[in-house]
């Protein structure tokens, strides 16, 4: 038996990623419904900053050009989710800031509150992974989650 995968005519990495992102969906939608984050749960959102359909001030595009984590926890506002993405309000230096988001966009969602975290593939980029400055309102990174934690990170690289 050969260790080869066939090429796939199904896209399943790509059903995989979307069906992921629509928990994500799932989750802040539910936030906007009730208007509140539940008990202690809060959320890390990364994304990348130049994807398509990313709307979000020019000052944050320019300290921020390739990925940027925000916090959803105490001070937003306006949460509205839609079919492809969310849009919210946060703050960043005490300045107001509307930030657009598509769900393609989002490359990481973690919740500390719980040890639930999702990691998304990330865009093929020619530059390769790069670290991103830490955003006005991140607040200190969640620790390293454990085995038997909630992690779930989907990998569908191929060996040739």
């Amino acid at each position: 038996m050969s260790d080869d995968a066939p090429d796939s005519l199904i896209p399943y990495d790509e059903i995989v990623q979307e069906a992921l992102r629509a928990v994500v969906g799932r989750v802040l939608g539910e936030v906007e419904t009730t208007g509140r984050l539940p008990g202690e749960h809060h959320f890390y959102i990364t994304f990348k900053t130049g994807a398509a359909g990313v709307d979000i001030p020019r000052h944050l595009t320019e300290r921020f050009p390739d990925e940027m984590t925000i916090v959803i926890q105490n001070r937003f506002w306006d949460l509205k989710v839609g079919e492809d993405g969310f849009e919210v309000g946060l703050s960043f230096n005490q300045a107001p800031a509307r930030l657009v988001i598509p769900f393609s966009a989002i490359t990481g969602f973690v919740d500390p509150a719980v040890n639930f975290a999702l990691q998304f593939q990330a865009q093929a980029d020619e530059a390769g992974p790069q670290e991103h400055d830490r955003a006005e309102n991140d607040h200190p990174l969640a620790e390293p989650v454990e085995d038997g934690s909630n992690v779930v990170s989907v990998d569908f690289s191929r060996k040739k």
